[in-house]
């Protein structure tokens, strides 16, 4: 039997493409091994090798309240006991599905699926099923899982037609998908004027955060809503991550936009697979077995991942989670903001309530994917490979974020900062990409 991290990282390539399930945890943008993680625990975790490391990953952002959190534990083996799946209505389905439409606003079904993947997938086909159109606008920097129509790049010009940025797609099925620039005012209304009895709806994220934090001003979430409502196309907000991670409401409550229909995932599955789509139901009642949209799933609303769910949303309301988490942010903030400002690189601090992402080679905090300089991913690479080596661990890219849970103490906080200092403290100003012990 094979032992340590290596060992069994080596074993996994042997059955698993690139030895992952999911393409970043391979560290192909930061090079190296990574480490195979037996347990965790509140804010740790810990490999095969023994090794603990304190996590601002979260596996990804689900884990809100930390890791093996006890009453989602409880909830869990409580639910498994019952039974792992029915194929059937059950209770902690109808009871998530409440809390979910009484929490967010301007919704008043959901359907429950298994990932944020499927979520966006449906809400896509449901969005072209409510209004008889075809056409589905995205934006650059945003992403919405690996639905073929959704993996598009941007071409030339503000507002293009999405070619696939992934081999496997058919350029056919991209031939519906519109690609605009975050925080382009102007491209968002000439596409509009063009185009806008054709578009079914335009999918964003209101917070992006899987390429950075790119915030985004409220008036441009504003001019969004505005010209869905004039032509007719639904407004999706993709809160996969956001939802239910700054508030109950998600960032539809934060910047007071309300979506036609919304997706959501991670927190409201408590570490389990769940993701799930919500509307109005007059949009819903297009959706099978009401209307013609089919969309099905085996797993759907399992009662395990409910009760998780279920469990995890109780603790946060219970407990003034959200408030609890929006100091720790704030606090982060206050300790981080200094220790950049001393760095012998540029860098920058985005933050939305327990999201935060450091930009580097950065003097303002950017709002669009074009803004990121390409620079960033080579000085990231050493300082992530430093931080871990001293037992602190961020996500194994530059454009991923970073997030706060309710395991967090302020001393890991403390932690962070006073390692993230002596990591750019050893940085070599002539090779600013790479860091070094001391």
């Amino acid at each position: 039997m094979t032992d340590g991290s290596a060992d069994w990282f080596a074993k996994a390539q042997q059955f698993l493409p690139g030895g992952v399930s999911s393409p970043v945890r391979a560290f192909g943008a930061v090079g190296g091994t990574p480490p195979v993680i037996r347990s965790a625990s509140g804010a740790e975790i810990t490999d095969e090798d023994g090794r603990t490391y304190l996590d601002f990953v979260g596996s990804w952002g689900p884990l809100i309240l930390g890791h093996a959190h006890p009453e989602i534990v409880e909830a869990v083996s409580e639910a498994a006991k019952r039974g792992m799946s029915f194929g059937a209505p059950c209770r902690a389905e109808i009871e998530l599905a409440e809390t979910v439409v009484h929490s967010y606003p301007g919704i008043e079904q959901v359907r429950f699926v298994s990932s944020g993947t499927e979520a966006v997938m449906s809400a896509v086909r449901l969005a072209r099923g409510a209004t008889g159109r075809d056409l589905i606008v995205k934006f650059s920097g945003c992403y919405h899982g690996h639905m073929d129509a959704l993996l598009v790049a941007a071409g030339s010009g503000l507002a293009t037609f999405g070619r696939p940025s992934s081999e496997g797609v058919p350029e056919n099925f991209t031939n519906l998908t519109r690609v605009l620039e975050l925080d382009d005012d102007e491209a968002l209304v000439d596409l509009f004027r063009t185009e806008g009895a054709r578009i079914a709806a335009v999918i964003i994220e209101p917070v992006p955060a899987n390429n950075g934090l790119l915030l985004q001003r409220p008036d441009f979430l504003a001019l969004l809503r505005a010209q869905c409502s004039e032509h007719g196309a639904l407004l999706i907000f993709d809160e996969v991550i956001s939802g239910f991670r700054l508030g109950a409401g998600g960032a539809a409550e934060y910047y007071g936009v309300t979506p036609d229909i919304a997706t959501f995932g991670k927190v409201i599955g408590g570490g389990m697979p769940v993701g799930a789509f919500a509307s109005t139901a007059d949009v819903m009642r297009h959706l099978a077995p009401l209307g013609g949209v089919y969309q099905a799933g085996t797993l759907s609303g399992n009662p395990v991942a409910m009760a998780a769910g279920l469990a995890t949303l109780k603790i946060l309301e219970e407990t003034d989670g959200w408030q609890q988490l929006e100091a720790r942010g704030q606090y982060l903030e206050i300790l981080l903001n200094p220790v950049l400002e001393a760095a012998p690189i540029e860098a920058t601090l985005s933050r939305v309530g327990s999201i935060f992402w450091i930009t580097w080679h950065a003097a303002t905090p950017p709002r669009s994917a074009g803004a990121i300089d390409v620079a960033a991913g080579e000085t990231y690479a050493g300082i992530f490979h430093a931080l871990l080596a001293r037992g602190v661990a961020l996500a194994p890219s530059a454009y991923e974020v970073g997030f706060i849970s309710l395991a967090h103490s302020r001393e890991d906080i403390d932690q962070l900062a006073a390692t993230l200092g002596h990591v750019l403290n050893d940085i070599r100003p002539e090779t600013s990409g790479e860091a070094h012990d001391s």
